[in-house]
């Protein structure tokens, strides 16, 4: 059941224009930033600074394309509202209080100054209706996970780093900027039930069950892009593994992925 909202500012955003992306003008973003960690729930705002968290560690990492991708979070307590990028800002601007509450119907939640990315809001809106075990979704636009999205045999089983996702990757064909809300349901009966999803011709798509649940299985699947198409551009013929000892490895019990090393992500920051 959905948890009340009374006296909570709830604006139903606008689509965009054609050849547009936002939902709102935006505001100055160098004005300064109020906090608002006295004006959530303290479970919200850890999820707020992991998520900010995972920003700057993007960033840092270039897994970003300007304003154009974006990263969400569950609002614990709470399954219908999640946490997304203000729409204009750069990965490296997105702090805490700036994040912007939003439910799955694209109602804007609590006192916030932006809007939201439009085809961000369907994208991980699906994610988080269809999939409530996952807390953290991460869509990325980079250069390796571009030019793998246009390979017709996807992400291949050629080393350590992308094995772990053999028979656990889904693929989703390209259908246009995601401001159809329609697309939705469409994306989440090809994820299924799993946590990982080249959209073909777009870029990756990663959920977890945390915040640095995500965060680790992304840079994986960045490594494993990003080795593969280093080896494919050799040209050389490539060492491959049989299909019996990747079934081997499909079927073996998988560690959680949400302890050490990743466990102190905050030291890259």
């Amino acid at each position: 059941m959905r948890n009340s909202r009374a006296g909570k500012h709830r604006s139903r955003f606008v689509r965009p224009p054609a050849g547009g992306g936002g939902v709102h003008a935006m505001p100055d973003s160098h004005a300064a930033e109020p906090s608002m960690q006295d004006r959530v729930s303290p479970e919200e705002w850890a999820i707020r600074v992991d998520l900010a968290a995972l920003y700057r560690l993007c960033a840092r990492h270039g897994m970003t394309d300007l304003t154009y991708t974006h990263l969400s979070a569950r609002v614990p307590g709470d399954e219908d509202a999640f946490l997304l990028n203000p729409w204009g800002l750069l990965f490296e601007q997105v702090t805490a209080s700036n994040l912007v509450k939003v439910d799955t119907e694209g109602n804007l939640l609590g006192e916030n100054r932006y809007g939201v990315n439009a085809a961000g809001f369907t994208i991980h809106s699906a994610v988080h209706m269809a999939r409530p075990d996952l807390a953290c979704v991460a869509h990325t636009h980079t250069r390796t996970g571009i030019a793998l999205a246009a390979l017709p045999q996807g992400l291949r089983p050629l080393n350590q780093k992308a094995m772990q996702f053999h028979g656990r990757i889904a693929y989703h064909d390209y259908e246009g900027i995601a401001f159809d809300l329609d697309e939705r349901e469409r994306l989440t009966a090809d994820m299924g039930d799993a946590d990982v999803m080249v959209l073909k011709n777009h870029g990756f798509l990663v959920g977890g069950r945390s915040v640095r649940e995500a965060w680790a299985r992304l840079y994986d699947l960045e490594k494993a892009a990003k080795t593969q198409m280093l080896a494919e551009a050799t040209g050389a013929p490539l060492a491959t593994l049989s299909e019996a000892f990747l079934d081997e490895h499909e079927n073996r019990p998988r560690a959680s992925r949400s302890y050490n090393p990743y466990a102190g992500w905050e030291s890259q920051l």
